[in-house]
């Protein structure tokens, strides 16, 4: 994966759009990143991470602030990276989320939504690829091979934490490779075997308690059936199977315990087979004995009923005589009642006939012939009849005509009432037209009076910055001049050591002539006036040389110092050119004036839009007014003219029908009494049928009676009904004759019956029954046999359920037994695997399946990283992966040893200096580099960033690690190094310099001139 291009916009310190070109910066195979501390270097880094995966390395991400502050509020936050992979070359472009100004919300800002494009170059043109971002970070993962934690340990080595994870403790080292290299698939089959080994014993466990429960079930049946506890001899007295199963197994305790039960069953079913016959005997006797006493009482009851029978005979007879003369007379009933039904009819059809004509001559009637009288009126009716249908027509047209006035009125009412609303709603549109072109021009001036207020709170807050900003210089103009004080009196005291040490240099050679030696000055062997020293060369070098190092470091203060100085005072003159200099009351005063005329433009902009709806609003409500009058008076002329059609047609068929009603107010009411008329004449005719009919049903029924009165025995009618009973008589007369009857009946088959028979036998010979209370003990005694019989029965029963119960705990205690077997195995096998996967049981070196996958990937990294320590070190170390386990009983695998190969001996990572520590945690990281790079799949990475530490390397470690680096460059790759190391500023001419500054980070591409 190569990197040709990025671009970055509104992103971390970067405000305004920034393009490097890392094909150009690269073109010499080995890149420096420099610039001051905070300028942005580390965000470059982020921004190719955040292009590439859509999130920044490590914990930056947490942050969530990837737009820079400095930009400006619309500015859109992007990264543009174009790089190569794999033969393909794309582009991609990323925005974060952000808050961009809004000018309708009501907060000001309106969320604005992550947003990707991926773009590929297919025959010399972009194609673009996709616009969403699940879908581009798919593409791109498959794409570079690599997930962000590995691309960021790859690509970007961050070389601080590779020197942690040099001196960490196998436990952290672990977390980070496994981060690397993807090994949860190991943790998770450590995970799975544990969860197999875990059912596995619960699966023994489950087995164990169902065994345990098949005991327990044996021993409960052993209690209900009240054997006694065997427990095997030496054992003492268990309370449950469990106790005794050390000496005796548990399928012979429970075939012995089978035994006995089916014993117990045998003695119970014998003493209930006893029970049984006893009581059967018992209760054998004591029916006998109820039936002799039941015949006896039957035969008394039988006789006291037969002399109560013999005393009812008379009464009997007399009532069956009484019987006999009723039904002679219930014979001629029927003649008696039609007598007697038609002499009534008659007298009733005659008052009847006298009450019509009576009528009649109320009515005017009376003369008439009613039959003659009756067909007149049907005639007049008929005719009536025909002509009721146009009075109601007549009718009908009148109430349409009332209606149609009454539409009119109606009308002409709604036509007045919209009249009046168009009028008022006139008045209204003239006070509205009005207030707009009183509003209109004020409105107008909206746009310009908000700009004006904005321009005016810019100058406020520029006025305000100002006055910090004069506060800022003023005190950065004390504290540089107090530092230029101190520092010309530190300079000022260097000097005078400096001369005083010159000064003094006569005497410090003069200290060191020796009589009879060369001068080291003249060469003479001669000394005649040697100068003295006023104190020592050592001491004045040491003070001379304190007080150098104390004016250079004021020196350094006091440029820092001017610096802030300078960049108060651009500042100020920056803040003087946007007007910041305009007197802070003036400044106010105009900001709050701009605000409340942009406060008025506005409230008069919204009553404009307000009082534009209400004309509108009017002007629809005109037009309904409008139309709802047009159609009222088109209502009102419609329903006159139809008013005076109906009024002719209504009387022309009053004129018609004036003939016909004879002087009542309606053909109706005509007709009605008419109609009265018509039922009067034909209940006329109907009472002198009736009369008629009356008269011949009486003699009729008179003829009959007389010719049957002597065939039944009586003289006259009144005899035949005095012998004639209520129902209730016959009835009560019936049923005494009836039970009297029956009575003798059963008293005859009683007595015939055997047991009576039999009784009258014994009572002959003096065998009588025995006395109810000698009855009632033969009972209780028998009673009681039978319930010992179900009781001694019932446990019988219960035993023998017991020994087929204990006959199915011994089977199924077998088959679990032998059933169980094969899980037992399994989760021993299972425990000590799982046991030792995890680094537990025999696993005497306490190493995990995961960490054994990793101790190899170290291995690997820890070769591949010592092909590159050599280098660095001038071939004295390399790193060792040692599987040694570790102190405390900790776990082991992935410890790391340096070896000196000056000495043949290894040592702890940790006793390296800060300089070999970089080296080593440099080469550690390019290995892993390697490793997780065939991991991958053989990713080709092109584009290597190295981030810092170098500053702790001296001169010969320095040339020995950039020989190591220079050699990333083979087959064509780009390193690009981070570093503030000055020599290294001088040894790689591609630079990319970030300068940092007020208002934002800036690139530049610098080629530096070799030393």
């Amino acid at each position: 994966m190569r990197i040709h291009r990025l671009e970055i916009e509104a992103f971390g310190p970067f405000a305004e759009p920034q393009r490097i070109d890392f094909d150009h910066l690269g073109a010499q195979g080995l890149f420096l990143l420099n610039g001051a501390t905070g300028a942005g270097k580390t965000s470059i880094l982020d921004a190719v991470c955040f292009a590439l995966y859509g999130a920044v390395p490590g914990a930056r991400q947490e942050g969530k602030r990837l737009r820079s502050d400095h930009a400006a509020p619309a500015a859109e936050p992007r990264v543009v990276c174009e790089f190569t992979a794999r033969g393909r070359r794309f582009e991609v472009t990323r925005s974060p989320s952000w808050d961009r100004p809004s000018a309708r919300g009501r907060n000001g800002y309106t969320t604005q939504q992550a947003k990707t494009l991926l773009r590929e170059r297919t025959g010399g043109a972009w194609q673009e690829k996709s616009s969403r971002n699940d879908e581009v970070g798919a593409e791109l993962s498959d794409v570079l091979g690599m997930d962000r934690e590995q691309f960021t340990r790859v690509v970007m080595l961050p070389q601080g934490d590779f020197a942690a994870f040099l001196r960490s403790k196998a436990s952290d080292r672990l977390d980070l490779l496994q981060k690397l290299f993807g090994t949860e698939r190991f943790e998770a089959v450590e995970k799975q075997l544990a969860r197999m080994a875990a059912e596995a014993a619960k699966a023994v466990e489950d087995n164990t308690a169902d065994l345990k429960l098949l005991l327990g079930r044996a021993a409960a049946e052993r209690e209900a059936l009240g054997l006694e506890q065997d427990v095997p001899e030496g054992t003492g007295a268990a309370a449950s199977p469990a106790d005794s199963l050390a000496d005796t197994s548990p399928e012979a305790w429970l075939g012995a315990l089978g035994t006995k039960a089916a014993a117990e069953r045998d003695r119970r079913e014998l003493q209930a087979d006893a029970a049984e016959a006893h009581a059967a005997r018992l209760t054998e006797k004591l029916h006998e004995d109820q039936d002799k006493a039941r015949r006896h009482g039957r035969l008394a009851a039988a006789m006291q009923r037969r002399v109560l029978l013999e005393l009812a005979a008379p009464r009997a007879l007399e009532d069956k005589e009484r019987l006999g003369r009723h039904r002679r007379a219930a014979v001629l009933k029927g003649q008696l009642d039609a007598a007697e039904n038609a002499d009534r009819a008659c007298l009733a059809a005659g008052a009847r006939c006298d009450e019509i004509h009576g009528l009649l001559q109320e009515a005017g009637l009376a003369e008439e012939i009613p039959e003659v009288a009756l067909e007149s009126t049907k005639t007049t009716i008929a005719l009536v009849e025909a002509r009721v249908s146009d009075e109601q027509r007549m009718e009908a047209i009148a109430g349409r005509i009332e209606a149609k006035h009454a539409e009119r009125t109606t009308s002409d009412a709604a036509a007045a009432q919209a009249q009046e609303a168009l009028k008022a709603l006139a008045i209204q549109e003239s006070a509205v037209l009005a207030d707009i072109a009183r509003l209109e021009p004020v409105a107008a001036k909206a746009g310009d009076a908000d700009r004006a207020a904005a321009a005016a709170m810019e100058v406020l807050d520029v006025v305000d910055r100002y006055a910090r900003a004069t506060a800022e210089r003023d005190a950065a103009e004390g504290r540089h001049a107090q530092a230029r004080t101190v520092s010309q009196d530190l300079r000022q005291g260097w000097l005078d050591l400096r001369e005083a040490r010159l000064a003094n240099a006569a005497g410090e050679l003069a200290a060191a002539l020796v009589d009879g030696e060369a001068c080291a000055v003249c060469g003479s062997a001669e000394h005649p006036h040697p100068a003295s020293a006023a104190q020592s060369a050592l001491s004045l070098a040491q003070d001379e040389d304190e007080s150098r190092k104390r004016f250079e470091a004021s020196e350094k203060v006091l440029a820092r110092l001017a610096s802030e100085l300078s960049s108060t005072e651009q500042e100020l003159a920056a803040l003087a050119a946007r007007g910041g200099a305009v007197d802070a009351a003036e400044a106010a005063s105009l900001a709050q004036s701009a605000k409340a005329e942009a406060s008025a433009t506005r409230d008069a902009a919204q009553q404009l839009e307000s009082l534009k709806g209400r004309l509108e609003q009017l002007h629809r409500r005109a037009d309904a007014h409008r139309e709802e009058h047009g159609s009222s008076v088109a209502a009102a002329e419609q329903a006159a003219s139809l008013a005076g059609l109906l009024q002719e047609q209504h009387t022309a068929i009053q004129t018609e029908l004036a003939g016909l009603k004879q002087g009542f107010p309606s053909l109706q009411a005509r007709l009605e009494a008419l109609t009265e008329q018509r039922s009067l004449l034909q209940s006329a005719v109907a009472a002198g049928q009736e009369v008629e009919q009356a008269q011949r049903a009486s003699a009729d029924a008179l003829a009959v009676l007389d010719k049957a009165l002597p065939e039944a025995g009586f003289g006259s009618a009144d005899d035949a009904r005095r012998e004639l009973l209520t129902p209730s008589d016959v009835l009560a007369l019936e049923t005494a004759l009836s039970d009297f009857e029956n009575e003798t009946a059963r008293l005859e088959e009683l007595f015939a019956a055997e047991d009576l028979v039999l009784a009258g036998k014994e009572a002959s010979i003096g065998e009588l029954p025995q006395a109810e209370a000698e009855l009632a003990g033969a009972a209780r005694e028998a009673a009681e046999a039978a319930t010992t019989a179900r009781e001694l029965a019932l446990s019988a029963r219960l035993a023998g359920k017991a020994v087929q119960t204990l006959g199915r705990i011994r089977d199924e205690y077998r088959q679990l037994t032998l059933t169980g077997q094969e899980p037992r195995e399994r989760a021993r096998l299972l425990a000590g695997l799982a046991d030792t996967l995890r680094g537990a049981g025999e696993n005497t070196y306490r190493m995990s399946l995961n960490s054994y996958v990793l101790a190899a990937r170290l291995e690997q990294v820890a070769l591949a990283a010592s092909e590159r320590l050599v280098t660095m070190s001038d071939g004295r170390y390399t790193l060792h992966h040692t599987d040694a386990r570790a102190a405390r009983n900790q776990k082991s695998g992935l410890g790391l040893e340096v070896v000196d190969e000056w000495t043949g001996q290894r040592r702890d990572t940790s006793t390296l200096s800060g300089g070999e520590s970089f080296m080593a945690s440099l080469s550690l990281a390019l290995g892993l580099a390697d490793v997780v790079q065939q991991e991958a799949g053989g990713v080709d990475i092109e584009t290597l960033f190295v981030d810092e530490g170098f500053g702790s390397l001296d001169e010969q470690a320095l040339e020995q690690v950039m020989d190591a680096l220079e050699g990333l460059r083979d087959g064509g790759r780009v390193v690009g190094l981070v570093s503030h190391v000055a020599d290294m500023k001088q040894r790689i001419t591609s630079q990319l310099h970030v300068v940092k500054g007020r208002h934002g980070s800036t690139v530049k591409i610098v080629e530096a001139m070799p030393v």
